[in-house]
C-alpha cells in the first residue's frame, strides 16, 4: 500500500473542503508547485492533485499549475476535476500527468471511460465519490441514485489502473476511514483501490494495510498531512512495517 498526498486546488491555491462543500474552504498554502515539492522531497511515491474548480466547470481551470508540477517533480501525479472528454485526457496524459481520474464521465459519458481504458491502458482511474453509498457528481456538487458498488462493477475489464474510492461524509474530516465500504467495494471488483477520505491518524493506515481479504493498493491522505496529525515520513515507516 502506497501513501499518496492530495493537493485540491482552488482559485490557484492548495485548499481542502469539509465534506465536499465548497463554502467550508480551508487555504493551507498559495503555493501549490511548492507544496507537491515539499511532499516529494519527503518521500511521496505518487501525487494526487484535484482541479477543484475544474470539477465544477467541467473543465481544466488550473491546467498551467498542474502541468507545471508534473515537469518539476520526480514523482508521478494522477489527476482529477474537470476531466469530461478525450481531448483533454490527451492533452493532460501528453504533458506529463501519469495517470487521470474520471468521475463524473463515469455516469453522464460512460463510452468515453471504454474508449479511453482501450487507448491509454494502466492510464486512467475510475473517481467514485460517495455520499451513504450513492455516488455524486459534478465535484460533489450533484448526488444520484446509483450505487458505488454496481457503477465500479460496470468498469471491470476495461484497462482501469484503479478506482479512487472517497467517502465523501468523511473527507476533509479527520473521522477515520470508512474501512468497511471501502473492502465492500474492493471485495467486489478486480480493480486496485485507492481509499480516500477521513484519514486521521497512523492507526487509520494500519487498518487499511491491515485488510486482509482484499488488497487496497494506495490511500489518499489530506488534511491530517496539512494540520500535522500525520507527518509523512511517519506514515511511509508506518505501513513499511510487517503485517500482524
Amino acid at each position: 500500500m502506497i501513501i499518496i498526498p492530495a493537493i485540491d486546488i482552488k482559485d490557484g491555491k492548495c485548499v481542502r473542503l469539509a465534506q465536499g462543500d465548497f463554502n467550508r474552504v480551508t487555504v493551507y498554502a498559495d503555493n501549490p508547485v511548492q507544496m507537491a515539492q515539499t511532499w516529494a522531497k519527503k518521500g511521496a511515491q505518487l501525487i494526487h492533485i484535484v482541479d477543484l474548480d475544474g470539477s465544477v466547470a467541467g473543465k481544466p481551470k488550473n491546467a498551467e499549475i498542474i502541468i507545471q508540477i508534473a515537469r518539476e517533480i520526480d514523482v508521478p501525479v494522477q489527476l482529477g476535476g474537470g476531466i469530461r472528454n478525450m481531448k483533454t485526457i490527451e492533452f493532460y496524459l501528453k504533458n506529463g500527468i501519469a495517470a487521470v481520474i474520471l468521475g463524473t464521465a463515469a455516469l453522464q459519458k460512460e463510452e468515453i471511460i471504454h474508449e479511453a481504458g482501450k487507448n491509454f491502458p494502466g492510464n486512467i482511474i475510475l473517481g467514485i465519490d460517495a455520499l451513504d453509498g450513492y455516488v455524486s457528481i459534478q465535484g460533489w456538487t450533484q448526488r444520484t441514485q446509483q450505487n458505488a458498488v454496481e457503477l465500479a462493477r460496470r468498469f471491470e475489464n476495461r484497462g482501469l489502473k484503479a478506482i479512487v474510492y472517497t467517502d465523501i461524509k468523511r473527507d476533509g474530516m479527520g473521522t477515520g476511514v470508512n474501512l468497511e465500504a471501502t473492502r465492500a467495494l474492493a471485495q467486489a471488483v478486480n480493480i486496485p483501490v485507492i481509499a480516500s477520505g477521513g484519514v486521521a491518524t497512523i492507526e487509520d493506515l494500519q487498518k487499511l494495510r491491515d485488510i486482509e481479504d482484499c488488497g487496497i493498493y494506495g490511500v489518499i491522505i489530506g488534511r491530517a498531512l496539512y494540520t500535522g496529525a500525520i507527518k509523512l515520513e511517519e506514515a511511509l515507516h508506518a505501513i513499511s512495517k510487517p503485517l500482524n
